[in-house]
């Protein structure tokens, strides 16, 4: 079997997790050269610990470039601390007048509360990154290598945990606003409401996008292993508690040669957890892609697997 339907013209946003060492940032890079092809594509991480440039034997850092030698596709490694300390630095006029009257903190208490982090803000500053990337509408697909299953799950979970944060501000917002319209008998919107406005728009159009299957798709990458299996059994079911449903897998490392000692115990030792694969999820497409003699690394051998994951 091969990845099927990722060149529909709706599909933006493509998704790689897993567990760490399965292969995520391998199957990702592959699928943004097939789609490259086609379809001018932006290959994005947000994985703390970036990987794009040793994959692509090429320097990926915090700014969109080209990946050399494929015009169609270009590449960013997403720094969520930078974009939170950005956020901080461009609101920190909202946020020290939302404690300022809302709070009874002094100056010294409110400026070491800003230097705190907003729960679930740097995760959502990453996917705030790539929503923005989709509406600019500089490309066509949109490719996602996320860190391992713990980090992709916070990711996935940030809006809400944002949400909750707005609920709270809102809250506090709605006290000084009956203060301030029981003594003058008017209220007027400031940069702070539109602050909170401007995040609550932010968690929807992630929820929207992230919830739409006709607009993105998620794909784990497992291996032939109990751990592997069981952490990708876990990611999906909470996947499935935010409306974010897969359809399709990758079993990445399979080994198929028959050459040698260690080859043989390998393969037989697998079928195992290639069979326990293929019962624990009946209803996906599954996309075998077997062990590599060699680590990949470099464009010659991410072609290779992109062969393997598309079927030519």
């Amino acid at each position: 079997m091969a990845l099927s339907g990722l060149e529909n013209n709706d599909l933006k946003l493509i998704i790689f997790g897993g567990k760490g060492g399965v292969g995520k940032t391998s199957c990702a890079i592959a699928t943004a050269l097939e789609l490259s092809k086609n379809f001018k594509t932006l290959l994005i991480s947000t994985d703390p610990a970036h990987s794009l440039s040793d994959s692509l034997e090429q320097q990926i850092g915090p700014s969109v470039q080209e990946v050399a030698g494929h015009t169609n596709l270009a590449a960013i490694e997403v720094d969520a601390d930078v974009a939170l300390s950005k956020f901080k630095t461009d609101h920190h006029s909202e946020l020290k007048k939302l404690l300022e009257t809302s709070s009874n903190l002094d100056n010294q208490d409110i400026d070491d509360m800003l230097t705190l982090s907003i729960p679930g803000i740097d995760e959502v500053m990453s996917f705030k990154a790539i929503i923005d990337f989709i509406e600019e509408g500089n490309y066509d697909k949109y490719v996602v290598d996320t860190a391992p299953t713990g980090h992709a799950l916070r990711l996935i979970s940030s809006p809400k945990l944002l949400d909750d944060w707005i609920k709270v501000a809102v809250k506090m917002r709605w006290k000084y606003r009956y203060m301030v319209t029981s003594f003058s008998g008017s209220y007027q919107i400031d940069e702070v409401d539109s602050l909170l406005l401007s995040l609550k728009k932010t968690v929807k159009r992630i929820e929207n996008m992230l919830r739409n299957t006709t607009k993105s798709e998620f794909i784990p990458v497992c291996i032939p292993e109990a751990m592997a299996i069981l952490e990708t059994s876990r990611l999906l079911a909470d996947l499935g508690k935010s409306e974010i449903i897969a359809h399709q897998i990758i079993v990445n490392h399979v080994m198929v040669s028959d050459e040698g000692d260690f080859c043989q115990r390998k393969k037989a030792g697998q079928l195992k957890y290639i069979q326990q694969i293929g019962e624990t999820f009946s209803l996906f497409n599954k996309v075998e892609v077997p062990e590599f003699t060699e680590e990949i690394k470099g464009l010659e051998s991410l072609s290779q697997l992109r062969k393997f994951l598309f079927g030519n």
